[in-house]
């Protein structure tokens, strides 16, 4: 069990990453019924500000969460004033639209940062390697680990404990019955997918040291954001954490073991078809009546 110790942590890591990232898509999902698959792009804006922006130092780090975070809120935005025209056409056209968005923006950024991944510098303090339970762990995922829980635990309260997470909560519920209290649903979903854009942006600019910006990363990052949100149930936050951490665990203790590591690619997806299988709303989906 101690050689799957470092594994494990990575997990963790992994996959508070993988929480930070896929809730905004499963709350544009469930709040906004929007299908954005522009949304590992997203990421990807705060992976290649963290990339050009941070020269090792606590503030160039900070410039870049800030860079990285309002590009990809702005990105949200834009895609939602894009969507809003043909929202009533169901989420294949979602899917068309919002895919083709990735293609041509992924394409833009191979021309303006080039074709290979880029390295990202941290700062020293950091950036080294510390004792942990009689191991040599990166000081950066540590820190990443403390950082990302609490950004999970902020965005838990303002869903849960706010008056706007509120309006969210019952947007996805009933947005006609919200429409007739006088909030605009319309609104509700912009905000969403902003805010949804915002944190996969700090996600990347945060992450970036751990799955570095590259021509291949928004593609990888959508796909496993989308496994978390449907095994952790549509819209719903407590669902995307178990499932994310879950993800992470299957990708980084998989890894580690040489004899798994050829049904690795397979053990995330048979994970989801089990589950779903068994509960095909998902892991933690709100039910309405």
């Amino acid at each position: 069990m101690d050689a799957y110790l470092i594994p494990a942590v990575d997990g963790v890591a992994y996959g508070l990453l993988l929480f930070v990232v896929a809730a905004g898509l499963t709350l544009a999902f469930g709040v906004g019924d929007v299908l954005n698959l522009a949304h590992g792009t997203l990421f990807v804006f705060g992976a290649y500000a963290a990339a050009k922006v941070s020269d090792g130092s606590w503030l160039s780090l900070a410039l870049a969460v800030l860079v990285g975070t309002a590009a990809a809120g702005a990105g949200g935005v834009v895609l939602s004033l894009m969507l809003a025209p043909i929202s009533g056409r169901g989420h294949l056209a979602q899917a068309l639209l919002t895919f083709g968005v990735a293609l041509v923006v992924g394409r833009l950024l191979v021309l303006a940062f080039g074709p290979d991944d880029l390295p990202v510098v941290v700062p020293k303090s950091i950036d080294r390697a510390v004792d942990f339970a009689g191991h040599s762990y990166p000081g950066y995922r540590l820190a990443f680990i403390g950082v990302a829980a609490l950004i999970a635990v902020v965005l838990w309260l303002v869903v849960t404990r706010t008056r706007a997470g509120s309006f969210v909560r019952a947007t996805v519920d009933d947005r006609d019955m919200v429409a007739t209290l006088g909030v605009n649903p319309a609104a509700v979903r912009i905000s969403v997918l902003a805010a949804g854009g915002a944190l996969a942006g700090l996600a990347g600019a945060l992450g970036a040291p751990i799955i570095g910006p590259g021509p291949r990363t928004a593609d990888l990052v959508l796909l496993l954001s989308l496994v978390v949100v449907v095994l952790g149930g549509m819209g719903s936050i407590g669902g995307a954490f178990l499932a994310a951490i879950a993800v992470g665990e299957i990708q980084t203790i998989g890894a580690a073991n040489a004899d798994f590591q050829i049904f690795q690619p397979f053990a995330m997806f048979g994970a989801m078809a089990i589950v779903l299988a068994i509960r095909a709303s998902g892991l933690l989906q709100r039910r309405t009546a």
